[in-house]
């Protein structure tokens, strides 16, 4: 009888010894993803479940703890195998989450940093997990490898691979068409053609050096005329020839910040006019440069105090403005004035005017830099006369005059949210020879603009504002007051009719009287600070096959208004379209607010003509790591947010200000190429977290009560029932809790009103988390302060953003086709002009403090070699 054969025991699979070196690098990762799951994503995650968001961070954390569990009970592969199907889950997921809220640009860093933590704590785990020692095993099983292993080694190599192949790859869009060729020339010779109310031609004169566009050779105000179209005729510089451009000469305005309670803001815009170009630092300080070589020509120092730099968000000086006139005889028999008049022309037939943040508008000899005599007091008209100011720099000018004709206007910049009854918003015309008052606009006194103020008599307290850069059209005899809003932003209970009705509006008054002429309002009852900053354009616009005058208005809610220049009639479709209700006790919100249609939305990412602006959600959330991304969407399902036009309120999450107080567009303004009728528009996107605070609970004095605004935690908004805080909504880490683009740079066609092209504007080379350079220069898309610059030969200069670079795009494609690294930060708008047959592009890099760029007192000039 045969013995049955001993059965053969299985042969066990291999497993890998836990010890040594690799297994301990193993049972410190597991710990740590153990934490992460645990008491990250587990407990933060139910949290947010509750406040009704994202189940995810629930589920991925449990599997995490679990996959963690599975390591630590030696059971290494099996656990690895696990949390690397978590990792691609995640990024599953996170697509999904990408495509909900439409395939955005640079959403590649948005996927990266949802699974970069996590793909990188799963690269350490798997190589840890290979580099264990193996028991020995039977020559005839050395080829076969262990299956959690390899299924966990192939879902690492898809967890990798997926994000690389996947960046590289966009969703098909319907792509903007862009014009094949450049259309016929429109007021290609950039002059100003008169024209009366229904768009006919006139016989009025042109008056005043900056009144029309120059001509290549010069810049005659902030915007390269009173016209604000930022647009050169100069053309020396080509796309084909741009990248040769190189610095040719730098000055140094050796104005810097005095302390650092003191917020510097180098925003100027440089004026060419003749054989000087004409430079004003962040305190006022004015320099007359050779344009071709940099060389001083003049200086001339305000001296502004300290005690006036204060109260300012950021000291700024961002133009000056020039007058000329003929040195004439004065007849006998001229009347009353026409020889104080002749007398100040002959003294400084060249003047510069210059308004300071501490209340003075100064006229400076153009030659010598010398105070004219013959205007106001000894060179100074005395602006803080009938503004009842409780403390110096409380009303003050960072934008500069302008001269319409031989009158000099000003407006006044007011600190925001500081009390109610702060100094008026009025804006006052002065002859520009004298100094003499000609007339004022303000929102309460409207009925007698050229009647001055009484003995002992104020301005009236807390009205709208004009502190950004004012327009004019003299062919049609009228200025251009874009305001803001009255003294506290975000309660409007006792606001007048008056306040309402010309708050967030442009405004048109006649250059001769100061009469309103028309207003138009772009928010109702504005309580979110969405104030008027860009400049109002002027220029021809083709609309329904004819040529019109028209001012385009940018704005903070992304709308670009077109609007007839002689009358205010809306020449593009504006809709009324209804917004969030609930405004604070006693407070109200309008029923609706008004909405370009016909042109793109700019207060996010930008939409379509007629496209509701951009409405986040909690897909847009971002963070550096789970930890503070959760952060960001807890916050997110605390606040009030219900779109734009959310009202603010008092309750412990707040409001989520979106667009946030910057905008959308801001000062930097729009340029145009009148020529090809192409817009291009910068703007950011950024949230604020805004929140009123009880009276009760506010400490911090306003200024001109005691308090300084560098040293408050809340906005006091005095005589309110709030004061209120309104801080950019940012992470842990010091980045902002929405995904990027942060910022924009785009191209609209004016005829068709679609978008040419849009993209992220800027890098984050010179900014980070924590405040650290990434050093990489990788497009994100930034916060932008500044603008840009548009020329006849296609070119579109700009800098903006926060980085330290100038750029040069190819209007019509937005092609970048040059850049330069600039000394510091770049937040204001360059210009270009010609001289002695040379082409020069200018900008001012000097940085801004509270956007936290680099700080300078750099002015840059680029030309192509000689």
């Amino acid at each position: 009888m045969k013995t049955p054969p001993t059965p053969t025991r299985p042969e066990p699979r291999s497993q890998p010894l836990h010890r040594g070196p690799a297994w301990l690098v193993l049972r410190v990762l597991a710990v740590l993803l153990l934490l992460l799951g645990g008491l990250v994503m587990a407990v933060l995650g139910t949290w947010l479940v509750t406040l009704g968001g994202s189940p995810y961070f629930v589920a991925a954390g449990v599997l995490m703890m679990v996959a963690a569990a599975l390591v630590l009970a030696r059971r290494a592969a099996a656990g690895v195998m696990l949390y690397a199907a978590v990792v691609v889950a995640t990024l599953l997921w996170s697509l999904w989450e990408i495509h909900s809220k439409g395939w955005m640009p640079v959403w590649g860093v948005d996927l990266s940093s949802r699974v970069g933590v996590l793909l990188g704590l799963l690269l350490l785990m798997v190589l840890a997990l290979l580099l264990m020692p193996r028991p020995t095993r039977p020559a005839s099983a050395s080829h076969t490898r262990s299956g959690p292993v390899m299924a966990g080694v192939a879902l690492l190599g898809l967890a990798l691979a997926l994000p690389v192949g996947l960046t590289r790859w966009t969703p098909a869009q319907a792509q903007p068409s862009t014009p094949a060729v450049a259309a016929p020339p429109i007021n290609g010779d950039l002059s100003v053609p008169a024209r009366s109310a229904d768009g006919q031609a006139s016989t009025r004169p042109v008056l005043g050096r900056a009144a029309a566009s120059p001509g290549a050779d010069e810049w005659t105000a902030y915007g390269g005329s009173n016209l604000g179209q930022r647009y050169a005729q100069a053309t020396q510089i080509t796309r084909e020839n741009v990248d040769q451009l190189e610095p040719v000469w730098n000055f140094r305005t050796g104005d810097m910040a005095p302390n650092e309670r003191v917020f510097f803001a180098f925003q100027n815009t440089p004026q060419k006019i003749g054989d000087s170009l004409f430079v004003c630092s962040s305190s006022g300080q004015v320099f007359a440069l050779h344009p071709a070589t940099g060389a001083q020509q003049w200086h001339f120092n305000p001296a502004v105090p300290l005690e006036a730099m204060g109260p300012l968000f950021s000291v700024a000086c961002r133009a000056v403005a020039y007058h000329e006139t003929p040195v004439v005889a004065t007849p006998d028999g001229d009347p009353a004035g026409a020889a104080g008049r002749a007398t100040a022309a002959a003294e400084c037939p060249r003047r510069i005017l210059l308004a300071t943040v501490d209340s003075r508008l100064i006229a400076l000899d153009a030659t010598t830099g010398k105070p004219c005599p013959g205007f106001g007091n000894g060179g100074t008209v005395n602006l803080g006369e009938g503004m009842g100011n409780q403390a110096p720099g409380l009303s003050s000018n960072t934008s500069g005059p302008v001269v319409v004709g031989d009158r000099v206007i000003v407006g006044q910049q007011v600190s925001d949210n500081q009390r109610r009854d702060a100094p008026s918003g009025v804006v006052r015309a002065y002859d520009v020879r004298t100094g003499a008052f000609s007339w004022a606009w303000d929102a309460k006194r409207t009925d007698r603009p050229r009647q001055p103020l009484g003995l002992g008599e104020i301005w009236p307290r807390g009205t709208p504002n004009v502190w950004t850069v004012i327009s004019a059209d003299e062919s049609l005899g009228l200025i251009y007051l874009p305001t803001g809003n009255s003294a506290n932003d975000h309660y409007g209970a006792d606001r007048s009719a008056e306040e309402d009705r010309y708050t967030a509006a442009v405004v048109a008054v006649e250059a001769a009287t100061g009469q309103v002429r028309w207003h138009y309002s772009t928010v109702d009852h504005d309580l979110w600070d969405y104030d008027l900053g860009a400049q109002p354009t002027l220029m021809d616009m083709e609309i329904d096959g004819r040529m019109r005058r028209v001012l385009l208005q940018g704005t903070k809610t992304g709308s670009i208004f077109v609007l007839d220049a002689a009358t205010g009639e809306p020449l593009r479709p504006v809709e009324n379209r209804s917004v969030p209700q609930g405004a604070t006790p006693g407070d109200r919100t309008a029923p609706t607010q008004p909405q370009s249609v016909a042109l793109p939305n700019f207060a996010g990412a930008p939409q379509p003509p007629g496209a509701e602006p951009e409405r986040l959600t909690e897909a847009h959330m971002f963070g550096l790591t789970p930890i503070d991304a959760l952060m960001c969407r807890i916050k997110f399902r605390q606040m009030r947010y219900e779109g734009i036009y959310t009202p603010p309120t008092e309750a412990a999450g707040g409001m989520l200000l979106f667009p946030g107080t910057i905008g959308g567009l801001n000062w930097g303004g729009l340029a145009v190429n009148p020529d090809l009728q192409i817009l291009i528009t910068n703007h950011s996107r950024l949230p604020n977290v805004v929140t009123l605070i009880p009276r009760a609970q506010v400490t911090d004095q306003a200024v001109g009560s005691g308090g300084q605004r560098v040293d408050q935690k809340v906005a006091p908004h005095a005589g309110s029932p709030y004061g209120v805080t309104r801080p950019i909504w940012l992470s842990m880490f010091g980045v902002p809790c929405i995904a990027p683009p942060w910022g924009y740079l785009a191209a609209t066609d004016l005829r068709t009103g679609q978008l040419l092209w849009s993209q992220p504007l800027g890098t984050g080379y010179d900014s980070g988390p924590l405040g650290i350079p990434t050093r990489l220069k990788i497009t994100l898309g930034t916060t932008n302060i500044g603008g840009a610059v548009n020329t006849a030969s296609g070119l579109t200069f700009i800098a903006a953003a926060q980085d330290n670079f100038l750029r040069a795009f190819d209007t019509r494609t937005g092609k970048l086709l040059w850049e330069a690294r600039l000394p510091a930060g770049g937040q204001a708008s360059p210009m270009t002009y010609m001289h002695e047959g040379r082409q020069y592009v200018a900008i001012a890099a000097g940085g801004h403090a509270r956007l936290k760029t680099t700080l300078g007192d750099h002015l840059v000039v680029y030309a192509l070699p000689r």
